[in-house]
């Protein structure tokens, strides 16, 4: 199985050439909340070459807050932000492995941020941490 936590340091690292080590060539990855689907070379693009939120390529950071595994996949659940702490984000990942390489990876992307006005009008909910 692949070690999950490196996949992270090297995608927050934005690595292209160690990320393509962890896919086999035809594995497809899905971002669900944008409705894009990315070859493996459209991925590393999309992650490596980012370079907003006022920060340059390579200043990326996060962890990994939860990872369940099974026989054939990895669910992470990951907080990914700048260095410069302008945004934070989380992505929960679904990693289907083929022979110890990621064949197909579906993630789900949302902005950290308040509740929305109208759950704290309702004065339900509180603050996780």
């Amino acid at each position: 199985m692949i070690d999950i936590k490196q996949f992270w340091s090297d995608v927050l690292a934005q690595r292209a050439d160690v990320l393509r080590a962890y896919f086999h060539a035809a594995a497809v990855v899905n971002w669900h909340c944008s409705n894009e689907r990315f070859t493996v070379e459209e991925f590393i693009r999309a992650n490596c070459e980012y370079n907003g939120y006022g920060v340059s390529a390579g200043d990326w950071d996060g962890e990994v807050e939860k990872i369940v595994t099974t026989d054939d996949m990895i669910i992470t659940a990951t907080r990914v932000y700048p260095k410069n702490r302008s945004a934070s984000f989380h992505v929960t990942s679904f990693i289907k492995l083929k022979d110890d390489k990621i064949i197909a990876m579906d993630e789900y992307w949302a902005d950290d941020g308040e509740a929305p006005k109208w759950r704290q009008d309702m004065k339900i909910g509180r603050k996780i941490i």
